[in-house]
């Protein structure tokens, strides 16, 4: 979705009543669900912060969406070459990307890599205001432990779908 000066014609920005949830399909069940019946009301209720790429600046159609909130990790549960590097408090600090999916429509087009780039550059950007150590993310099935894993997510030693990226990594990605 590019014009014709090769600038992006999409924008992501916070979840509003004016888009168009209702068409929404990335095939996966529970991902549809979320966004078209309890992304606004997570949202409203501060219990996550779900985001949306649209079409245009100030376009309905979601084009696919993610979702950020602050969680806790034990310390015993990272790697340990990770958990000696941090402080030894029992909780860890640091930001779920809950959801992230793509409408089917709009496979192919590198938007989940786009969205995924946002959510980091936006943890990271936070993190100095809301302290978090890690993106963490919970892979609902095996495609989304693979996409993680492209982008260099490490698996937790004892829950295999659940994976994290350091807020240090994080941070050279965007410096």
């Amino acid at each position: 979705m590019e014009d014709d000066g090769d600038r992006p014609t999409w924008l992501i920005e916070p979840l509003g009543r004016h888009h168009d949830r209702a068409a929404f399909s990335c095939a996966k069940p529970a991902l549809d669900r979320y966004l078209k019946s309890q992304a606004g009301q997570d949202a409203r209720r501060h219990i996550a912060a779900p985001f949306v790429l649209v079409g245009t600046p100030g376009g309905k159609t979601v084009l696919g969406y993610y979702t950020l909130s602050a969680v806790g990790i034990e310390l015993g549960d990272l790697p340990q070459d990770v958990a000696k590097k941090l402080p030894r408090y029992p909780i860890v600090p640091a930001t779920l990307l809950g959801r992230l999916a793509v409408d089917r429509r709009y496979r192919g087009q590198g938007f989940g890599e786009i969205l995924l780039m946002d959510a980091l550059h936006r943890s990271f950007t936070q993190s100095s205001e809301i302290a978090a150590a890690a993106v963490l993310v919970d892979a609902m099935d095996e495609d989304a432990w693979r996409f993680y894993r492209h982008f260099d997510f490490i698996p937790f030693p004892e829950r295999r779908d659940r994976l994290f990226l350091p807020m240090k990594t994080v941070e050279r990605l965007f410096k």
